[in-house]
């Protein structure tokens, strides 16, 4: 099985970035996961224009995996633009979209004290009426910049259990929606 992460925040080491790879390190062996790097380049949506190659690209990648990891930071109190717009592409053409009955978690990292919960909270509600089968755990880490080892982990084990559970529930959706054992 793949899973795919899309990372809300664009820039490189952001700390969303950070826990996509903390993530992709709690996954079993036969699963593999990969970071779509081509958000920043999905232009704004716009429903007179065919769906360009960064679209497409995202589309493939979403449509090619058994499950989406979504880390989103928390900008003004909700999703960020980027975020939200190559959602809204990726749910075209709707009710037949990429995202249909697909398994999608979502976490998320801000320096502030609550973890992104509303962005988290806003990006559930999205993923919800595009048609996605979200998973119903949340994983808010706050203060991010102390979050992380010098090393990339989780340095609070309350933490890496949470995201491990978040990764297992994930994994627990794939499966039974196609029907691969564990």
């Amino acid at each position: 099985m793949r899973v795919v992460g899309l990372c809300g925040s664009l820039r490189r080491d952001s700390y969303n970035r950070r826990l996509l790879r903390v993530a992709g390190g709690e996954l079993p062996r036969g699963v593999t996961f990969e970071v779509f790097e081509g958000l920043g380049d999905v232009p704004p949506y716009n429903q007179d224009l065919d769906a360009p190659p960064p679209v497409l690209a995202l589309r493939e990648a979403i449509s090619t995996a058994g499950a989406v990891l979504i880390s989103t930071p928390e900008y003004n109190g909700s999703v960020p633009g980027q975020l939200k717009n190559s959602l809204d592409w990726a749910s075209r053409p709707f009710p037949d979209n990429v995202l249909r009955g697909k398994p999608v978690a979502v976490v998320g990292a801000s320096t502030g004290l609550f973890g992104a919960v509303w962005a988290q909270a806003e990006l559930r509600k999205v993923l919800t009426t595009i048609g996605a089968r979200v998973v119903d755990e949340e994983l808010p880490v706050g203060q991010a910049h102390d979050a992380f080892t010098a090393e990339g982990g989780l340095a609070d084990p309350d933490l890496r259990t949470v995201l491990g559970t978040v990764v297992d529930r994930l994994l627990d959706d794939a499966r039974s929606r196609t029907g691969v054992s564990a």
